[in-house]
C-alpha cells in the first residue's frame, strides 16, 4: 500500500508537474489536503516558476474529497463544515496562485476533482475523459460558482442540477476544455 501523495516534477525550473497519486480515484484525503497546503505555501514563494501543471496518477485526474473519509466526519461535531472549509482552501489558494495553471485531465474529473481544474487557467483532456459534477449526488452543489462563468448558467445548471456526464468533445464544445490529446500526447502537448 502506498502513501497518498502529490508528486512534483520540475520540467524545467520554471514549470512544475504536479501528479495527484491516491488510488484508485486520486481523491483528495485529508493527508493530500494537507500535501497540497503546504506545496501551495511553497509555490506562493517560489519567484522563479511561470507554470504549474497538474494532472492525476493512472487513468483518473481527481475524484475530489474523499467521500469515505467525509462520512466519518460526519459523526465529529463540527467535521462536515471542517473538511468543506479545508478542501475550500486548497482550491481557493491553487485558483489565487499568481502564474498560469493548466489541467492535464487524464481520465475522470469528479466533482471536487472538477472544481479543482475549474480553477487552472487552461484544461486539456484525454478523449475517453468524463466530467461530473457529482455533488447534487451527495447533498452538495459544489462548482455552482465556477461552472456557469465558465460555460454559461444554462449548461452549468443541467450538471449541476443532474449529475449527468459529459465526455471530452462535449466538454471541449462547451468550452470546459480547450483542447483533446490522446492519452500519449496529453503531457508532451501540455508541456510544449
Amino acid at each position: 500500500l502506498t502513501m497518498p501523495t502529490i508528486h512534483q516534477t520540475y520540467i524545467s525550473e520554471h514549470v512544475l508537474l504536479l501528479e495527484l497519486d491516491n488510488p484508485p480515484a486520486n481523491t483528495l484525503s485529508k493527508v493530500m489536503k494537507e500535501q497540497f497546503i503546504t506545496l501551495l505555501e511553497e509555490l506562493e514563494q517560489n519567484k522563479i516558476l511561470r507554470a504549474v501543471i497538474i494532472t492525476g496518477s493512472g487513468t483518473k485526474f481527481c475524484s475530489g474529497d474523499d467521500l469515505k473519509e467525509a462520512a466519518q466526519n460526519t459523526a465529529k461535531a463540527g467535521g462536515i463544515i471542517d473538511n468543506l472549509k479545508k478542501f475550500s482552501a486548497v482550491i481557493d489558494r491553487f485558483e489565487a496562485l499568481p502564474i498560469p495553471t493548466i489541467a492535464a485531465i487524464n481520465g475522470w474529473c469528479i466533482g471536487g476533482g472538477l472544481e479543482l481544474a475549474l480553477c487552472c487557467d487552461i484544461r486539456v483532456a484525454v478523449p475517453n475523459a468524463k466530467f461530473i459534477s457529482a455533488g447534487v449526488n451527495v447533498g452538495l452543489t459544489a462548482s455552482a460558482y465556477r461552472l456557469p462563468r465558465l460555460i454559461g448558467v444554462g449548461r452549468a445548471k443541467r450538471l449541476l442540477l443532474t449529475g449527468m456526464s459529459i465526455d471530452a468533445n462535449k466538454a471541449e464544445q462547451f468550452g470546459l476544455i480547450t483542447d483533446i490529446f490522446e492519452p500519449e500526447d496529453l503531457l508532451p502537448k501540455t508541456i510544449e
